[in-house]
Parts: C-alpha cells; structure tokens; sequence
C-alpha cells in the first residue's frame, strides 16, 4: 500500500513539474495572428516549425549560437582546470596557508553578483573589453572558478595523501601525478561542475545585459529577451518557439551526459 501511495506522490509531482514544459510547447505551436491567452492550455493548431523560422529570423538568435557556444565551452573549461589545479595544490601539495587561499577564491561567491555590476561595467568600460568576446569569458571563468575549486578541493580532500606520495617515490614530476593520476580519478567530478557552469552561462542573462550590445556578441538569453520588447515586440507563440531553441542545447547536453554516466557505470569507471 505505501508503494502504491509513493508512486502516485510521485506521479502527480511529476505531472505539476512538467506543466511549464506543457503550456510552453502548446503555445509555441498556435499560429501568432490568432494567439489568445484565453485558449493557453488547448492545443489548437500546429505552427510549431514556421514559428522557429519566424523566430531565427526576427531575433537573430543564430548569430549569438556561435558566441553564446563560446561561452558556455570555454568558460567553464577554464574554470574546472583552474578549480583542479588550485583543489590539487592545497590538498596534494599541502600549499602553505592553504585554507587561507581557499577561502580567499570561495570569497568570489559571496557577494551578490547585482553589487558588482556597476563597478564591472566602468571597468570594462575603460579596458576597453566592453561589448567583446573577450571580456564574456573572463567574467563567465571568473564567476565559474570558486565554485569549481570548492569542489575539487573537497573532492581531493577524500583522495589518500599516500598515493601522492607513492607517485613521487616513483620519480613522477608534479605535474604528471596531476594529469594522469588526479585529474583521471576526478573525471566524474569534473564533468559535473563543466556541465553546471555550462548550463549557468547558457541561460544567462544578467551579465549579457550589463556588459553586450551587439547582437553577434550579446548571449542567446539576452538575445531572447530582446524580442518581448513593448513596442515591435514578436508575438508571443514565436517568443516561445524561439525559447524552446534556446533551451534545446541544455536538454541535449542533459541527455549526453547521462548517457556518459550510464557507460562509465556499466565499465566500472566510478
């Protein structure tokens, strides 16, 4: 009986958790001349695909794919090696003050990100890396590393000291018990935090706001919100088909790794 009780809980969840999803792609599918809220939970017709062309053709999301892909790959790249390498050198390498580093580059997650955003935005202002490429990834891997080096750090904290010992004993340099010995054993933990400050870049929209104005440059998010503007502002349907591109990527990203982490299950990896 509780069995029962549990799986009927958790269906009903279910279907109240996947109700945003529902309303999303049943509006994203209504032709935009006859849209009306008050028919928000019927599905009436099917204009699903002209609704994406219409979208990739108003907001211009294809030109910040490739800049908004940049972002989310290379930031959190940077972040998890630089998160490694500071996790590894004050567990493994026992780095003098170690704590005290620590809790400096966890110190980043303190303070709210809204009471930077004025001094960040002079500051890009006069380096001059305003509106640039350049400027996106430094703040996304600035943003991305205390997170990352808490978690490596905790993650190596659990690894036997002895077995950096041992490797030295061996003759092996610092840097190869670091890239063939830690960072293979933190494969999974690495993973995870890439895929996290992925997702977190990819649904940006605060920072792509204070520090783009170009559309080539801006973030898919905030390229997304440019079309619920008041006046010439997209019908809503399209708004919502070109949300469900946006968010495509996250969810095939989802359903890769998790494919990833079955494989190295069934090979005995963790």
């Amino acid at each position: 009986m509780g069995k029962i009780i549990r799986t009927v809980v958790l269906v009903i969840l279910g279907i109240l958790w996947l109700l945003p999803a529902y309303l999303l792609v049943v509006n994203a599918m209504k032709d935009p001349t006859t849209f009306t809220s008050k028919l928000s939970w019927v599905p009436t017709d099917f204009h699903l695909f002209e609704n994406f062309a219409e979208a990739v053709n108003l907001s211009g999301l294809g030109s910040s794919v490739l800049s908004t892909l940049l972002y989310a790959v290379l930031s959190p790249l940077i972040a998890v090696l630089v998160g490694a390498a500071a996790g590894f050198a004050i567990v493994a390498l026992r780095l003098k003050r170690g704590f005290a580093w620590f809790v400096l580059i966890f110190g980043g997650t303190v303070f709210p990100l809204q009471m930077i955003l004025l001094p960040l935005f002079d500051a890009y202002s006069r380096a001059g890396v305003f509106d640039t490429r350049v400027g996106m990834v430094i703040i996304y891997t600035a943003i991305s590393i205390p997170f990352s080096a808490f978690v490596m750090r905790n993650f190596f904290t659990g690894v036997a000291h002895s077995t950096f010992e041992a490797a030295v004993l061996d003759g092996a340099t610092t840097w190869r018990i670091f890239t063939r010995m830690y960072l293979p054993m933190a494969s999974s933990a690495l993973v995870a935090i890439f895929i996290l400050q992925a997702t977190f870049v990819w649904n940006d929209l605060l920072l792509g706001l204070t520090l783009t104005q170009s559309d080539d440059i801006r973030p898919i998010v905030t390229t997304l919100s440019g079309m619920q503007s008041t006046y010439g502002g997209a019908q809503m349907s399209t708004v919502l088909a070109a949300a469900i591109l946006v968010s495509l990527p996250t969810v095939v990203l989802f359903l890769c790794t998790q494919r990833f982490f079955a494989k190295g299950l069934a090979l005995g990896q963790y």
